[in-house]
C-alpha cells in the first residue's frame, strides 16, 4: 500500500589496475524515487487511511527513530498499540497511540483518533492523532526498510495541511504495464549487449590465428 517506484540507473566504474584504466564495469543504483501519488481505492475498512494528495504518516523504524510512509494500512497490535500492516509503531503528536480495550476506533481526515467504548456507554473519546507531515520531496530519502527520512536525519514538523481520506487505501503508484515493457527492453539490450562481446571475441581469436600465420 502506498508503495513508490524506485527510480533505476546505470554507471560506469573505472577498473584500476596495472597500465591504463581503460577498462569499465557497469553498476547499477536507485539514486531516487517517483514520488508522486497513487490511486486511492476504496475499502470499507475503518481502519484504513490514506493521505489525499501530499504528506507522509509518521511510524517509528526498528531503531526507535522516527521514519515516514504512504502506507495506511492500521491495526492494533496485541499490546493495543496502534501500528501499521506492517508492524511499525504509528507517532502520534504526544507518542504512541495506545487504544482501550473492547473500543471501536475510527481516524478522522485530520489524523485524530477516536474511539467509541462500549465499556463506558458509548462514550466517544479522541485518544489521539496522527502525525502528518510533509517536507519537500527533494528532502526525502527512501531507506533500505522502505520508509522514507529527511536527508539531514532529523524528525519533519507536523503539519496540520495534511489531509486523510478514510475507509481507502492509495495503490502503488508503479505502472504495472510500463513496467513490463521496460524488463522485457532491457532484456533485448543486454542479450544485444552479449552477442556483441560474443562477436568481439570471435574477431579477436580470427585475428591471433592471422597473425600466427603471418608469423
Amino acid at each position: 500500500n502506498g508503495y513508490k517506484a524506485q527510480n533505476g540507473a546505470f554507471r560506469a566504474l573505472p577498473v584500476f589496475g596495472p597500465g591504463a584504466p581503460t577498462r569499465t564495469f557497469v553498476v547499477d543504483s536507485t539514486p531516487g524515487a517517483d514520488l508522486s501519488g497513487g490511486v486511492l481505492r476504496t475499502t470499507g475498512r475503518p481502519l484504513d487511511v490514506a493521505v489525499h494528495g501530499r504528506g507522509w504518516i509518521a511510524v517509528q523504524d526498528e531503531k526507535g527513530g522516527e521514519a515516514y510512509t504512504r502506507n495506511g494500512s492500521l491495526q492494533v497490535s496485541s499490546d493495543g498499540l496502534l501500528v501499521t500492516s506492517n508492524g511499525q509503531m504509528v507517532v502520534g503528536d504526544g507518542g504512541p497511540i495506545s487504544v482501550p480495550a473492547d473500543s471501536e476506533l475510527t481516524v478522522g481526515k485530520d489524523g485524530s483518533v477516536t474511539v467509541v467504548s462500549n465499556n463506558q456507554f458509548n462514550a466517544m473519546t479522541t485518544i489521539g492523532r496522527l502525525k502528518l507531515v510533509n517536507p519537500a520531496d527533494e528532502d526525502m530519502v527512501r531507506g533500505d526498510d522502505g520508509l522514507f527520512r529527511q536527508k539531514n536525519g532529523q524528525p519533519a514538523e507536523a503539519d496540520a495541511g495534511v489531509n486523510l481520506a478514510g475507509s481507502a487505501l492509495e495503490a502503488s503508484n508503479v505502472n504495472a504495464v510500463d513496467a513490463l515493457v521496460s524488463i522485457i527492453d532491457q532484456s533485448r539490450f543486454f542479450d544485444m549487449q552479449i552477442k556483441l562481446m560474443q562477436k568481439a571475441d570471435e574477431n579477436a581469436s580470427r585475428a591471433a590465428q592471422v597473425m600466427n600465420l603471418a608469423a
